[in-house]
């Protein structure tokens, strides 16, 4: 009986001592996780939050639309935004581009005026594209190639890019304009392509460059090389020096023939947006640079050309024979191509 106090009193103590102890350990455990996952809990935030924000800004610079243009409605058919697949435009994803194409003919003064356009930095026209017979065997051909100009995808030493404000070609109307032309005029509808005719007045003086031209291709006049177009007075005298006979017979025909070309190509495109400009005016009157550049709404600027005329003065020092031309054209409605209308 001695021994049942000391019993009693340890049973007790084991008893409160089991008691206590996982209640203990329960209140240290608890508190431990209740810490690990606040702290858990506030980093998964911080990195959700991160994420979210670098998710939402990214969709946000790929899918964010460009803001309506500030113009008339009738304008925002020929304003576009191009994407194009070889690279990104980044700043300038949102500068409006205008598409354009330069229609004309042979010696018409067409790569002199496409010089003066490339020399904004805003405008790109990429050249004679069309020269090439496989790009325009057949309209599936044409299209393509167009695609490729007006989606920015095309590369040439005219090209600006990304932050090209207008962007086009120089063509030809033999170049399948004319054979191909109800699919063109539907195409430049559909896309919003503006025509700039571009001819020349004097198809007389037309007709000696052509001649001339035709010459060089196989004379090969400065140094063995055919140049269509010169950057000096002195190779420009060197071409000048070579003197074409026209047939007097076939005159007449073939300047009606190119001016019913031009005529034709006017009225195929009469529904398109369009302007029609002349070479003899540009040259006369540079105010019509002017408006080519508001015809393309970019910003005015001096254009400058490189490029120095070849055939100058009177018509008459120009061919060898220009007795049996005035003869030929005397009295007819063509007579005043012999005046000289300009003078360089």
């Amino acid at each position: 009986m001695a021994d049942e106090p000391f019993s009693f009193t340890k049973d007790g103590f084991l008893a409160k001592a089991s008691k206590k102890s996982p209640m203990l350990w329960r209140m240290i455990v608890l508190v431990f996780a209740m810490v690990c996952g606040v702290y858990i809990f506030s980093v998964c935030l911080k990195q959700i939050g991160i994420g979210t924000a670098s998710t939402f800004y990214s969709i946000q610079v790929a899918d964010q639309p460009c803001p309506e243009p500030t113009v008339e409605s009738s304008e925002r058919h020929y304003i576009h935004y191009p994407k194009p697949t070889t690279y990104s435009r980044a700043e300038c994803r949102c500068n409006p581009v205008r598409f354009f194409a330069i229609l004309s003919m042979q010696r018409s003064g067409s790569g002199w005026f496409e010089t003066l356009l490339n020399s904004h930095i805003n405008i790109s026209s990429n050249g004679e594209i069309f020269s090439n017979k496989v790009r325009r065997s057949n309209i599936t051909a044409i299209e393509d190639t167009l695609d490729r100009i007006y989606n920015l995808d095309w590369f040439s030493s005219a090209s600006k890019n990304e932050c090209t404000a207008a962007v086009g070609l120089k063509w030809m109307l033999n170049q399948g304009v004319m054979r191909n032309h109800e699919e063109i005029v539907d195409y430049f509808k559909r896309r919003g392509v503006s025509a700039i005719f571009l001819f020349r007045r004097n198809l007389l003086r037309r007709m000696i460059s052509l001649l001339a031209n035709s010459y060089d291709q196989n004379a090969k006049l400065i140094n063995g090389t055919h140049k269509s177009h010169v950057h000096s007075p002195h190779e420009a005298a060197i071409l000048a020096k070579y003197k074409p006979t026209i047939n007097a017979t076939l005159l007449i025909p073939q300047l009606k023939e190119v001016e019913d070309v031009s005529n034709k190509a006017l009225r195929f495109f009469k529904d398109t947006r369009h302007t029609v400009l002349y070479y003899e005016d540009i040259i006369k009157n540079r105010t019509k640079l002017v408006e080519v550049q508001e015809f393309l709404r970019v910003p005015v600027r001096e254009l400058k050309s490189r490029q120095v005329k070849i055939h100058r003065g009177s018509l008459s020092g120009q061919v060898e024979n220009w007795d049996d031309i005035r003869k030929a054209l005397n009295g007819t409605p063509y007579e005043t191509l012999l005046n000289t209308d300009y003078q360089i």
